[in-house]
């Protein structure tokens, strides 16, 4: 196992813990502040470095515990998802086009947001950081069946709500 060092193998995933963050609490200032958390916890265990399989699974990890507890003590309802994360529409000549596929983008930011948290988080690290079923699994310490079940459910889910409000007419 090669050696772990903070600047070249843990800073470069704050991006990701981010995201991961501002997945579960919905919330800009407060995933900047679980990040800066995760990172402090992440280097005072510097000791047992040698010790982790996956210091990006170590981290996510911690990251995703400081987040679920960040929203336990607060107790407050979710805001919608800052818009960087979903891709805006192509440009299109026709404005009713973009108008339309800004619509569609933002039911499915707001059906992903109304997710059930293991869900939300597996839709997360799968579909947006592309990472693999085993470390979905390690990071959010559950079987790789249930990360399956999981976006299966989830996706399953977004699926049906967008079809009910297509149908419906947005």
């Amino acid at each position: 196992m090669k050696p772990i060092s903070f600047r070249n193998d843990v800073l470069p995933l704050k991006n990701q813990l981010f995201r991961l963050a501002l997945r579960i609490t919905l919330n800009h200032a407060e995933a900047e502040d679980i990040v800066q958390d995760t990172l402090i916890k992440v280097w005072s265990k510097r000791d047992s470095w040698h010790e982790i399989e996956s210091i990006e699974a170590f981290s996510l990890t911690i990251c995703r515990h400081l987040s679920l507890d960040r929203i336990k003590r607060q107790s407050h309802h979710n805001e919608s998802l800052d818009s960087r994360h979903i891709s805006e529409p192509a440009a299109s000549s026709n404005p009713y086009d973009q108008t339309s596929q800004r619509d569609s983008i933002e039911l499915v930011r707001q059906l992903i947001n109304a997710l059930p948290e293991k869900q939300r988080s597996c839709i997360q690290l799968r579909d947006f950081e592309g990472k693999s079923y085993k470390e979905i699994a390690q990071t959010l310490e559950i079987s790789e069946e249930q990360v399956k079940i999981s976006i299966f459910r989830a996706r399953q889910v977004i699926k049906n709500k967008f079809q009910q409000a297509d149908d419906y007419g947005l």
